[in-house]
């Protein structure tokens, strides 16, 4: 019985590696840390590099290292993620940071867990590993905000990351609109309010490379906890089915 068990699980393993995945990382200046997030991708998954506007050499570097990548004009995390979402043509569709804090070969099981249809969004509950990886401000926001989404879809979520998986069409049909630090949020919301199967699971959380766009600092902090609040007051809103915005791969393997 335990070698037809384990026999099981690693063809579902395989199954899941093999499958048509996405991963869109939201990408601002993050030249340094690209060979390592990069090189972490499981080789028949997709990297989707979407650039925010990077004056280090990040979109040459990207496709030079065999990545797909996404122009995304207007500034923006929630911008960017959507630009990746509206590129991707894979069923399955992952989001990560591309700041070397988070691992994306963790998003194989994730991915695994849709895949199987044992859940429609799954996340990844950061765990800090070293002095400096999540700053007491930025953690004290998350946790805020968790309690503030319990009450608000009765999710008992322990944090908001950016480590995620879930499938492209239902994504879309979640139909988002926040193009700043609410999107990841807003998207959990949305998810809850159609009555998905959201679950988190804990992953390894690392010291970034390079400076944070976001909750770097207290006041990068505060205005990501405005914009998330913003979020939260919003009513449930019908959806329609409808996309947003479109993208097209250039020859080249750039999409703008």
């Amino acid at each position: 019985m335990k070698a037809v068990t384990t026999s099981s699980a690693t063809q579902s393993e395989a199954e899941t590696t093999a499958a048509t995945v996405d991963v869109v990382l939201p990408c601002l200046n993050e030249a340094e840390a690209l060979p390592w997030v990069l090189a972490r991708i499981p080789p028949t998954w997709r990297a989707l590099v979407v650039d925010n506007g990077s004056t280090d050499g990040s979109p040459e570097l990207a496709r030079d290292l065999g990545a797909t990548v996404v122009r995304e004009t207007r500034r923006g995390f929630g911008a960017a993620c959507h630009a990746g979402l509206t590129a991707a043509t894979a069923d399955l569709v992952c989001f990560c940071d591309c700041d070397a804090s988070l691992d994306p070969s963790l998003l194989v099981p994730f991915v695994r867990e849709v895949y199987d249809g044992e859940a429609d969004l799954v996340l990844g509950r950061r765990r800090p590993q070293g002095r400096g990886a999540w700053p007491a401000h930025a953690r004290m926001g998350n946790l805020a905000l968790a309690r503030m989404l319990r009450r608000r879809t009765g999710l008992r979520l322990h944090d908001l990351g950016p480590l995620r998986a879930g499938r492209r069409e239902q994504l879309l049909d979640l139909a988002l609109t926040d193009r700043r630090s609410g999107y990841p949020l807003q998207m959990v919301v949305r998810a809850a309010d159609a009555g998905w199967r959201v679950v988190e699971h804990d992953v390894p959380y690392l010291p970034r490379t390079g400076a944070s766009k976001v909750t770097g600092t207290w006041r990068g902090t505060w205005q990501a906890v405005r914009d998330m609040g913003r979020v939260l007051a919003e009513p449930p809103v019908p959806r329609d089915g409808a996309g947003a915005d479109s993208f097209a791969v250039l020859p080249g393997g750039t999409a703008q």
